[in-house]
């Protein structure tokens, strides 16, 4: 019990830090040892050097190119106006009376094309408060409308969508980011619709209170421009609210239809590569040693999303020329702004994986595979939900759980006949619910880049990315269960 009770403690403590705005990279090391230290289960160097860092790399090294060209495609759509280009368009289509729809299909195209959540919410923020400024719709519903839009369907519903928690499920069950679409697709909608449901429900609640945008000191002038917005982040300010130009077409940002080609290049080349490449491919070298004794199977869903964002971000430099002002600084900026996010998640795993070699864990696992009644779709959407609430990341607590449980998970599928492709988007889901709690770095981010508090504007962040997510969760596990895969 004593052991349980240690490992809990640790848990608890890395969640308060983390909250608190200690480095991950610092507090996941220090945690795992200590609850190597509190129950005595492992030796304290062996654990850090052996299991901690080990794990850690092998996450770098399976990830990392993701990571990469992920960081480096947002900032380049961001750099070289495309981002902004189809935020107008879509603005500019729906009409500024559809405010909270527009902003989500804006950071809903943006994601679901590659670009990083991060640069989404900064993108799209100045444009969103514009737009509810002039609706007179409250500023308090701006983080759970780019809450919304950036990270509950996009993010692990939508079948083909870079997000790295679509990505990570891949070599675990051979699956690609296409797998189980209509399921995918169904749940996607449920998360979409209720949560467009919920927020045109408060906004209409406020409109008969008499509660209008507010009024909100921090707001700044107005940039004029694209390039003038881009010397502006070089010099590292944050871009403040922004009134959204008239129409879609505006100088010195591309055409919405080349703006929005790279998105469409990297669901398309995904696609493509898996369905009409690999099966080209002579890959029987994969089994030998040289190249981890692999198959393409295990490789195929990292190789292709690999090619997307690659051919992609060279379709940006072939057609951006002038926009993007310093070509340099853009592609340095992207790859620098890949090292944190994904060390971040692999300290996670890290500290994962020592968590799963102590005693006490094999007691949590069995409780957690007896979960369902014999259900593995069940098991597993608890095992990644519960340990994605307890990190605050929805990549970290999936790897964790993959890494503990996923060899089991498999084994577990071909006894009972269920579905891998099911067992991906099960993974995927539920790894984007619990996650949203008020420790989470995009909650904490989105708030600050609003200059909001969670006493603002977190109840409705948790109805949109954690309550409703869940909702979607059941009824693809429901789904799954009954009809298996499609």
């Amino acid at each position: 019990m004593i052991d349980i009770v240690s490992v809990i403690a640790a848990l608890a403590l890395l969640i308060y830090f983390a909250f608190r705005g200690v480095s991950l990279i610092v507090l996941a090391p220090i945690m795992a040892t200590l609850a190597a230290l509190l129950t005595g289960g492992l030796p304290l160097l062996a654990a850090y050097t052996q299991i901690f860092m080990t794990n850690l790399g092998g996450f770098v090294i399976a990830f990392f190119p993701l990571f990469l060209l992920g960081a480096m495609f947002g900032r380049l759509m961001d750099d070289s106006g495309s981002a902004q280009s189809i935020a107008n368009a879509v603005i500019a289509r729906l009409g500024r009376q559809q405010s909270i729809l527009a902003v989500v299909v804006c950071c809903a195209l943006l994601t679901y094309g590659g670009v990083s959540l991060f640069v989404v919410a900064f993108a799209i923020f100045p444009i969103a408060a514009a737009l509810f400024r002039e609706a007179d719709i409250p500023k308090r519903l701006i983080p759970a409308s780019l809450a919304l839009g950036a990270f509950t369907f996009t993010m692990s519903a939508l079948p083909g969508t870079p997000a790295i928690q679509n990505a990570i499920p891949m070599p675990f069950f051979g699956t690609t980011s296409f797998a189980a679409p209509g399921l995918g697709i169904i749940t996607g909608f449920v998360m979409l619709s209720l949560g467009m449901a919920w927020l045109m429900r408060r906004a209409a609640a406020a409109r008969l209170a008499g509660e209008g945008y507010g009024d909100h000191p921090d707001d700044v002038p107005e940039v004029e421009d694209h390039r003038t917005r881009q010397r502006a982040l070089g010099e590292g300010s944050v871009p403040a609210e922004v009134s959204p130009p008239p129409d879609a077409t505006v100088a010195g940002l591309p055409h919405p239809s080349l703006a929005f080609a790279p998105v469409a290049l990297v669901v398309a080349v995904n696609f493509l590569f898996v369905e009409l490449v690999v099966p080209r491919l002579d890959t029987s070298y994969l089994d030998e040693p040289i190249f981890g004794g692999t198959s393409i199977e295990a490789v195929r869903g990292v190789w292709s999303i690999i090619v997307a964002l690659l051919a992609s971000c060279l379709f940006i430099l072939a057609t951006s020329g002038r926009r993007l002002v310093d070509l340099r600084r853009s592609i340095n900026g992207g790859a620098e702004a890949s090292v944190l996010p994904i060390f971040n998640t692999a300290s996670l795993v890290g500290f994962g994986a020592v968590i799963a070699s102590l005693p006490a864990f094999q007691l949590v696992s069995d409780l957690v595979l007896n979960i369902g009644g014999g259900n593995p779709l069940i098991s597993l959407a608890v095992a990644v939900n519960l340990l994605s609430a307890i990190t605050g990341s929805a990549s970290g607590g999936m790897s964790i759980a993959l890494e503990a449980l996923g060899p089991t998970y498999v084994a577990i599928a071909a006894e009972t006949g269920t579905s891998l492709e099911a067992m991906h988007r099960v993974t995927s889901v539920a790894s984007g619910a619990l996650d949203a709690l008020p420790h989470n770095g995009a909650v904490i981010t989105v708030l600050a880049i609003c200059n909001l508090t969670h006493r603002d504007s977190y109840f409705d962040i948790f109805m949109v990315a954690v309550v409703f997510p869940l909702v979607a969760l059941c009824i693809l596990v429901a789904l799954a269960s009954t009809l298996g895969s499609f």
